[in-house]
């Protein structure tokens, strides 16, 4: 890596398979629509939007070997992405996303083939440990194993930034919870890892729990956030819906962006809706119109 400040992300690289009806959606019916591959993955997608903001970032993926783990490498390189700590696995089928959304973009239904997330083992990690505990911050999703997750908690010493992924997975990070800088939990996750079902409890007991900084993602309702003993709950900003796909990756983005400038909790939360609000109104995963200068007014 370069002597610039960098974030490390380490997550999972996806082949994503969207399909879109023309019309209103019929369950267990053939709809007419489109079929669209692009790259993906929550790991993939933050730093690809670190990249849209300026951020130079090193990937921490394994690839499958197969042809859509070539074309995924590819386009992570052109991103400007370090791939110096990144595999491919030979053998392995790389990871995809298979996910239909209604006729406005909204995400209906999604399955995730993303076995080989479980390469990225603590020996792995180990290797590139130095990599790891010299960026400015480290973001991990919850593709990866709880046994990887855990073990970052305890050897990384950069702010670690989390992303659940889904409440399935959001159970996987409760042994690093304690050592997380900023997670970024919607609703439905902060409610099962918490217990709690109002947003200022679920807020409170995650910071009991050891987190820094929490950004509650609460959809239509915006952003609840809080270090502390300050809370900041902010709307989301007028938008005009186009895919929500790949929202919730531009906001974590935006979160590493804001606290690698040294943004206070409430220029981190305008920052993070900003970027939401930019992804959302793009049809398709990572905004190409998302950049610094969008967030800038909130500095």
């Amino acid at each position: 890596m370069s002597a610039r400040p960098y974030a490390a992300v380490v997550g999972a690289v996806n082949m994503d398979i969207c399909g879109r009806p023309q019309k209103k959606l019929i369950f267990r019916d053939s709809n007419p629509g489109t079929v669209r591959l692009t790259p993906g993955g929550v790991g993939r997608n933050i730093a690809h939007d670190l990249r849209l903001l300026g951020t130079d970032v090193a990937f921490v993926t394994v690839f499958g070997d197969d042809p859509y783990g070539e074309a995924l490498r590819r386009d992570c390189r052109s991103l400007g992405m370090d791939l110096s700590c990144a595999a491919t696995i030979p053998g392995a089928r790389t990871s995809s996303y298979l996910y239909i959304t209604d006729e406005h973009g909204e995400m209906q239904l999604g399955l995730s083939d993303t076995d080989i997330s479980g390469s990225i083992t603590p020996q792995y990690l180990a290797a590139h440990l130095d990599v790891l505990c010299t960026a400015a911050a480290v973001v991990a999703d919850g593709n990866l194993t709880e046994e990887t997750l855990t073990w970052l908690g305890e050897h990384c010493t950069a702010p670690l930034f989390a992303d659940p992924v889904s409440v399935t997975k959001a159970e996987r990070l409760r042994g690093m919870l304690r050592r997380v800088h900023t997670f970024k939990p919607n609703l439905t996750e902060g409610q099962n890892l918490t217990g709690e079902t109002e947003p200022e409890a679920i807020v409170r007991a995650l910071l009991a729990m050891g987190v820094r900084r929490v950004f509650l993602s609460m959809g239509p309702d915006g952003i609840l956030a809080g270090e502390g003993d300050a809370r900041v709950r902010m709307p989301c900003l007028p938008t005009r819906l186009v895919n929500t796909t790949g929202g919730g990756d531009a906001v974590m983005a935006a979160l590493v962006w804001a606290h690698m400038r040294g943004l206070d909790l409430r220029a981190a939360t305008e920052a993070a809706l900003r970027a939401g609000k930019c992804a959302v109104e793009y049809d398709g995963t990572n905004n190409p119109e998302l950049s610094s200068a969008i967030l800038m007014d909130v500095m």
